[in-house]
């Protein structure tokens, strides 16, 4: 027998999902599963395996499930198990999971525990060899990271001093309590807003966890809860609406979501009839010539977060693309964060736009050395707080990304701004947006602060005193 055992990352969203089962039973289980399940299916098939269980840790808020999609694609093969923990409902079929429940996969063992305080329901899974009594793996959820543990207010309020406590027992008397050896998994790595600063690795062992971070090294409650309030990221604009989405049951599509090629003329159409129209060529491209009212975020996996943070799910998408043939891509990306109605995308993209003589709008791309130069340019950081807190450049204004549509009132439409982030992807981003909110002078930054910085150009800190 081969222990079989694959963490297959989500990139953008940042999830880890897991196959583990073993190749002589030829049996294998998959745990919280992203909706583009291809993965799933093509990692069993090269393995020899058969899925037959699909678990979920908890009602997830930051990406779609894809659990329904993955058991309907196997044809009831399988079936889909969640916690019946904690109150927890949901709208579709399922077989009600409980802590002490285990599980069989050839040689390996998996045992359910309650891990509440990401979520009253939340589960962990205990990974065991045979009959052996201890564990050799974790699979954690959004109840312990590396280097962090699960952040405990999404859920309202009025929930968030009792799962903080409750968070606070998950990680001293469950995670604390397992051997030193045992590998931890989590469910989310680095870039994900489910956790306060998860670290860079993709797994850890508990007794590293014991030493080193600085969340599980804290053993007083109040001392917790402080830490825990001082270090939430924002709650990304996503998160409500996909928790709804998953604890009702994700829609099954049997595959990508459905969007259809227009032309120029129906495309512009759409345009005048106030479509969301989403560009995602590079910050270059999309500066030199963009459908007027279009917003930019590049076909990369922080597509998926920031169209979350942005589009709006109520109106269908309407696409244009550096290459039609780039389309699969960024429909997964799209819909691991839940979006699945398009309108449609433009056929042959905006070489096929111009060639129609169709009118364009542009953004100036501004070097970071005419950025120092100029006096005639307010910078605007619209990275998270934490980078503007680390330093900014001279004389910038700050306005998070994510919550830049709110902010717009307090900036001066007739103000010349040019957007920068860490790179200038987030900077493109934020340049559409004011552009598209009416905005007169609106410049973007490529290579933004690792550029200004990489220059040698001052930069200072805020004056918090």
């Amino acid at each position: 027998m081969t222990l079989r055992f694959k963490q297959i990352l989500a990139d953008g969203v940042a999830e880890c999902s897991y196959l583990l089962g073993d190749d002589a039973a030829h049996v294998c289980a998959v745990v919280d599963p992203r909706p583009d399940v291809d993965v799933y299916l093509e990692t069993a098939r090269r393995f020899g395996l058969a899925i037959t269980h699909v678990f979920e840790t908890h009602i997830h808020a930051d990406f779609m499930s894809g659990a329904r999609e993955l058991v309907d694609r196997l044809g009831g093969q399988a079936k889909l198990y969640v916690s019946a923990e904690g109150g927890a409902e949901y709208g579709f079929a399922h077989e009600p999971l409980h802590d002490g429940d285990e599980f069989s996969f050839g040689g390996i063992r998996m045992k359910a525990r309650l891990t509440p305080g990401h979520t009253p329901e939340h589960l962990s899974y205990l990974l065991f060899d045979g009959d052996k009594e201890t564990p050799w793996g974790v699979l954690s959820g959004d109840a312990f990271f590396v280097d962090s543990v699960g952040r405990p207010d999404l859920m309202g309020d009025d929930q968030t001093e009792e799962l903080t406590e409750k968070l606070f027992h998950t990680v001293q008397d469950i995670f604390m309590a397992l051997p030193d050896d045992v590998i931890l998994y989590p469910c989310h790595g680095a870039g994900s807003a489910c956790g306060p600063d998860i670290g860079d690795r993709m797994s850890s062992t508990i007794g590293y966890e014991r030493r080193f971070n600085s969340y599980a090294r804290i053993t007083d409650l109040e001392a917790f809860k402080k830490a825990m309030q001082q270090d939430a990221p924002p709650v990304p604009t996503h998160y409500p609406r996909l928790k709804k989405v998953n604890a009702g049951g994700p829609e099954v599509l049997r595959n990508l979501p459905r969007i259809e090629p227009m032309n120029v003329a129906r495309f512009a159409e759409a345009t005048k009839e106030g479509a969301q129209i989403l560009d995602v060529r590079d910050m270059l491209d999309f500066g030199a010539g963009h459908v007027p009212g279009s917003l930019n975020i590049g076909a990369r996996p922080e597509l998926s977060v920031w169209a979350g943070w942005l589009l709006d799910p109520e109106r269908p998408i309407h696409l244009v693309l550096h290459e039609d043939s780039d389309l699969p891509d960024v429909l997964r990306l799209l819909w691991r964060t839940g979006f699945t109605d398009f309108g449609g995308y433009l056929a042959g993209g905006m070489a096929a736009w111009r060639e129609d003589g169709r009118p364009f709008a542009q953004i100036p791309q501004t070097s970071v050395h005419e950025l120092k130069e100029t006096q005639d340019l307010t910078p605007l950081d619209v990275r998270k707080p934490e980078e503007w807190e680390e330093g900014h450049v001279p004389g910038a204004k700050f306005a998070f990304l994510g919550k830049l549509r709110e902010d717009m009132a307090q900036l001066d439409r007739t103000a010349p701004y040019a957007t920068y982030c860490a790179s200038g992807f987030r900077a493109s981003i934020a340049a559409s947006l004011l552009k598209r909110e009416g905005f007169e002078q609106v410049h973007n930054v490529p290579g933004s602060w690792k550029a200004w910085t990489a220059a040698g150009y001052p930069t200072e800190k805020p004056d918090n005193s």
